[in-house]
């Protein structure tokens, strides 16, 4: 036998070789098992948004887009499928910072993270990381920039990550766990009653400008019995829709900075947990800062009873960080961190 015919002989026998693999590995992938459609989904959208479903239904979405100076999330639905937030104020055009559910911070190094102003800070989503897709939650986690103006330079880098849980009879919870590292040179948050999170509930039930009540873990109601006091949870509730009332109640986790928290709230249907209502926080490239709050759409008004329960089972929940993705087509996943 020639040598040319060796040669054509041994590479035709190697081409069917791999021909065979590839076919072994198409007939595995042909029996796998049936696919199945979670319950808890993260789902893209156009116009830089990002929407959660739980079976088949939105009940809330992110905004990323440049048209705000912030991210944020809206709208946010109760059980009912009606939205428990807004955006801006019911009666103040000035307000339109209060972007339903959002994240900011009024004195960043001096700069203003909190108003809609030329001279204001803006905060941009550098990329998604990963969105995951289960019958027990839906996680999405971005990293944002958190850019001061004249000139823009980035002061901190931060990792949102975004879980939304089902609930009974369409409640759900929205767990936001988020990481704050100073970009290049400590970062000093200052002492202010505005930040970190945020809500603007729906005009319905806001106290003044509809039928609500604010109620606080200690059992306070409204606004002059509430406002810089601590408290486990903050709740805002009352009609949606005739004949139906539903609430939101918003937890901070027993881990945070100076749990539990102070609150700045307002009876024309404002809340948001104020870490820094009474002294600054440094954050260093080498000491984050992490904060955990809980947002709970349920029927009814708020039930300190259930509350309470919400509230063990969120100090239960544990911590993500973002790894390196260990298979096929995935950059990155969540991965429990240690206790």
């Amino acid at each position: 036998m020639n040598h040319t015919r060796r040669q054509f002989i041994a590479t035709s026998v190697s081409a069917s070789a791999v021909l065979s693999t590839q076919a072994a590995a198409l007939a595995q992938e042909s029996v796998k098992t049936p696919f199945h459609i979670p319950r808890c989904r993260i789902v893209p959208q156009a116009n830089h948004q990002t929407s959660f479903e739980l079976a088949g239904k939105e009940t809330t979405r992110w905004h990323f887009g440049t048209d705000y100076p912030r991210p944020y999330f809206y709208p946010f639905l109760g059980p009912s499928g009606t939205t428990l937030t807004r955006m801006g104020h019911p009666g103040a055009p000035d307000h339109d910072h209060h972007q339903s559910i959002w994240l900011a911070h009024n004195d960043v190094n001096g700069v203003s993270f909190w108003a809609n102003r030329p001279d204001a800070g803006i905060v941009r989503q550098k990329q998604w990381l990963c969105y995951e897709d289960s019958d027990a939650h839906a996680i999405m986690a971005v990293r944002l920039s958190w850019i001061a103006p004249n000139p823009d330079h980035e002061l901190m880098d931060q990792t949102l990550v975004a879980i939304n849980r089902p609930g009974e009879n369409g409640e759900h919870t929205l767990e936001l766990q988020c990481t704050f590292r100073a970009s290049k040179e400590p970062v000093q948050l200052g002492k202010t009653n505005f930040g970190f999170l945020a809500v603007r509930v729906a005009k319905s039930i806001s106290v003044y400008f509809g039928g609500g009540k604010l109620t606080d873990s200690e059992g306070r109601i409204n606004e002059p019995a509430i406002f810089g006091k601590q408290a486990l949870w903050m709740d805002y509730s009352g009609p949606v829709r005739e004949g139906v009332t539903e609430g939101l109640t918003f937890f901070d986790h027993p881990a945070n900075p100076r749990s539990p928290t102070h609150w700045h709230v307002r009876s024309d249907g404002w809340m948001g947990a104020a870490p820094c209502l009474q002294a600054g926080i440094t954050i260093t490239p080498d000491s984050p800062l992490k904060l955990r709050y809980l947002l709970f759409a349920h029927h009814g008004e708020v039930d300190a009873r259930r509350a309470t329960n919400e509230l063990e089972k969120f100090a239960s929940y544990p911590f993500l960080n973002i790894v390196k993705g260990t298979g096929q087509h995935r950059q990155f996943e969540t991965q429990t961190a240690e206790r």
